[in-house]
């Protein structure tokens, strides 16, 4: 799982580049590539760092609403519907069909997500083959995702693929519009291995993106002279869906360029500033909870930030920064994270107790670290909760904690006088070590 927090990074490319903003770091199994055009994590206001993802063919039948041309195709929910579609779009003359699908994980193609077939007994083959089945990625980790619908669409006589991205650059405050001559790659190898291969135009966001900066990215990207007004109209329509629908990462890989000279968003890729997402309610209802861990969608109910991660060590905190030093901490002392869990900074007696049920739903947990500074969130109101919540919920894995700030002395006396078995150390340091050793021994 990525998070961002301060840092001084080379730019790499836009959305990585930050000399006094944000870093990418990785807690879990071994970390994916990371330059390259990631979307940075939005803040929902309460230390959120995940935006709101949707699937490829929620993102075409957004980008068709705004003049982007996309393949021919519909979402399949079950073999019968992948039939019905695939014989439809025969009769309607496609020389042939993709079978794709529909996760929250890029590297589809690779783990087997995406066939196509030249008949329609293919495709049935094909939806059958991939239907119900776990496919696993380099983004879904070793455990797969269960893939519960398909789209299912047109093929393309395909003469070029290309890669087109907006991002939002840090550094300058700015959008960036990004493509390269490397479509269908992995974009952040490209970026990695080749960063001269990506060609950049920032966006004033008083004039928007100029047809000349879209004209200069569509000579870049070597298109025929007959193919140039087509491809600024696409670029700019692209623009204007990111503006629109508030969202932080709009990816086309591939955009493609037929043997006929006309262009398509062959993929696409959207996600949304959840900061944003209150304006959209019709882009809300889009959330696919069935692609999220059942956890963090629990502790979304509770206005919780949290995140599952690998270890055995859970963490509790007020506020992101915090939440980021307390799993390296974790770390340094020799343990592993459990999770990423931010209580926020008016979390109530409610909102802990749902939080310690949602910590202990992980069987991975041995051991609890609560590390709170005290500032809107008094730390007697958090001992409270935290004893009223151990004694309800009969809790029996190790809990340590770390309080400063408002009201201190009296959370401290809240947790002594609670006749249950804290353990409370005086630092960061300290506290890390205690849950570590407290964890290896449970």
């Amino acid at each position: 799982m990525w998070f961002c927090e301060p840092a001084d990074l080379s730019p790499v490319c836009p959305p990585l580049a930050g000399k006094i903003l944000f870093e990418y770091r990785w807690y879990g199994p071994p970390a994916p590539a990371t330059a390259g055009p990631v979307p940075n994590p939005q803040s929902s206001g309460r230390g959120d760092p995940k935006p709101m993802k949707i699937h490829e063919y929620q993102a075409k039948e957004i980008l068709a609403k705004y003049g982007v041309a996309v393949p021919r195709g519909e979402v399949a929910n079950t073999l019968e519907e992948a039939s019905t579609i695939a014989r439809k779009l025969f009769a309607e003359g496609a020389s042939g069909v993709v079978v794709k699908a529909q996760i929250h994980a890029g590297g589809r193609g690779k783990g087997g997500g995406v066939k196509v077939a030249r008949t329609r007994e293919e495709a049935e083959l094909y939806a059958q083959q991939i239907l119900g089945m776990t496919l696993v990625t380099h983004q879904t980790g070793p455990q797969g995702q269960k893939v519960q619908r398909l789209l299912i669409e047109e093929t393309a006589s395909i003469d070029r693929e290309l890669y087109l991205g907006i991002v939002l650059d840090r550094v300058t405050g700015k959008l960036v519009f990004m493509a390269s001559q490397a479509g269908g790659m992995e974009i952040e190898v490209v970026a990695a291995k080749t960063p001269e291969a990506i060609f950049k135009e920032s966006i004033d966001p008083a004039i928007g993106l100029g047809s000349w900066q879209a004209r200069k990215l569509a000579f870049a990207l070597g298109l025929k002279p007959t193919q140039i007004s087509a491809a600024v109209a696409f670029f700019q329509s692209l623009y204007k869906a990111y503006i629109e629908t508030d969202a932080s990462l709009v990816e086309i890989n591939p955009f493609i360029t037929a043997k006929d000279d006309k262009l398509f968003a062959l993929d696409a890729k959207i996600t949304f500033d959840d900061n944003a997402i209150f304006r959209h309610p019709e882009l809300k209802v889009l959330r696919d909870t069935a692609e999220e861990d059942p956890l963090e969608v629990e502790a979304s109910k509770y206005a919780l930030n949290y995140i599952k991660l690998d270890g055995s060590i859970a963490c509790m905190v007020n506020g992101a920064g915090l939440a980021m030093a307390t799993m390296d901490i974790i770390q340094y002392a020799g343990g592993s994270p459990a999770n990423f869990l931010d209580v926020g900074g008016s979390a109530t007696q409610d909102q802990i107790e749902h939080a310690f049920e949602i910590l202990l739903s992980d069987a991975n947990v041995k051991a609890i670290l609560i590390n709170i500074f005290g500032g809107i969130l008094r730390v007697d109101r958090l001992a409270t909760g935290v004893v009223a919540a151990a004694r309800n919920l009969k809790i029996s894995v190790p809990i340590v904690l770390r309080l400063e700030g408002t009201n201190v002395n009296e959370g401290r006396r809240i947790l002594k006088e609670s006749g249950l078995n804290f353990q409370v150390g005086e630092t960061m340091k300290e506290a890390a070590e205690l849950v570590v050793r407290a964890a290896s021994s449970y």
